[in-house]
């Protein structure tokens, strides 16, 4: 009797225990995305430096007399209008770089990730959350910069509008690829600070924050072409304009989105 009755006891292969974790997974990615989007939303710095920062650098920028002269170097665009593509790119380097690795390495680093995979939702549902989150950020964030440059500046709107929309697309699946493989790397929140911020500065200079690319040198230029924001600049101010990105910035973005997608599938680790 008492092996019958051991036998037919559920376990954890059986159809039912298996349907209710499946009832249960969808319910608990769920949870996880609302606590993380309460979690991003109660973090001044993120908020800041996606949401604020962008816009408001657009804002002073533009509020320099020189910056609406047009410039003959821009083939007679306006400073303020070649600044735009790289307002659109700042959150999304932001969000990349400074606000989800320390999250992610943080986790890791307090056993957070490894008590998830005991639980009916699987540690993936915590980075895809926080990729939504964030790449949800920098897309709002890029909107109001082009909403700031248009009414506050009179900066044309993307004349290209599905060139544009593609080369955002890509240039956040970069940016977000490129933080996960820095979260992969980082075995502590501040090892992923500093690693973030090694890499922010360089990708800041390749997005034209100090110079636009357009105004570098023909071979800084070429070689900041082949990294995946200065690609993006270029991508976007072509759209911008009117044209259809070149399809060598196309295809330097996609080229990157594949290489850190593959890198941070390859080194993440949730312990």
């Amino acid at each position: 009797m008492s092996t019958a009755t051991t036998d037919t006891t559920p376990t954890d292969t059986t159809p039912t225990a298996v349907s209710a974790r499946a009832a249960q997974g969808p319910r608990a990615r769920s949870a996880v995305l609302r606590s993380e989007f309460r979690l991003f939303r109660r973090e001044p710095g993120a908020l800041f430096g996606v949401l604020v920062f962008p816009p408001g650098l657009l804002a002073i920028l533009g509020s320099v007399p020189a910056f609406r002269d047009t410039d003959p170097d821009l083939g007679g665009l306006r400073l303020i209008d070649a600044y735009v593509p790289v307002t659109v790119l700042l959150p999304m380097i932001v969000a990349g770089l400074q606000a989800m690795p320390p999250v992610l390495a943080g986790y890791r680093e307090r056993g957070i990730l490894r008590r998830m995979s005991t639980t009916p939702v699987r540690p993936s549902a915590l980075l895809g959350a926080q990729m939504g989150i964030n790449g949800a950020a920098a897309f709002c964030s890029a909107l109001i910069s082009l909403a700031v440059g248009r009414l506050a500046f009179d900066v044309t709107l993307p004349r290209q509008a599905v060139g544009y929309l593609l080369a955002l697309v890509l240039t956040v699946v970069v940016a977000l690829s490129l933080g996960a493989l820095v979260s992969a790397r980082a075995r502590t929140s501040k090892i992923a600070n500093a690693i973030g911020s090694a890499v922010f500065f360089p990708s800041m200079f390749c997005a034209g924050v100090w110079l636009p690319v357009q105004s570098m040198p023909t071979t800084l230029a070429d070689i900041v072409q082949c990294t995946p924001f200065g690609a993006a600049a270029q991508a976007l101010s072509q759209a911008a304009a009117g044209d259809w990105p070149a399809w060598s910035h196309l295809g330097v973005l996609a080229a990157w989105a594949v290489v850190l997608t593959g890198a941070a599938a390859r080194w993440f680790r949730w312990e």
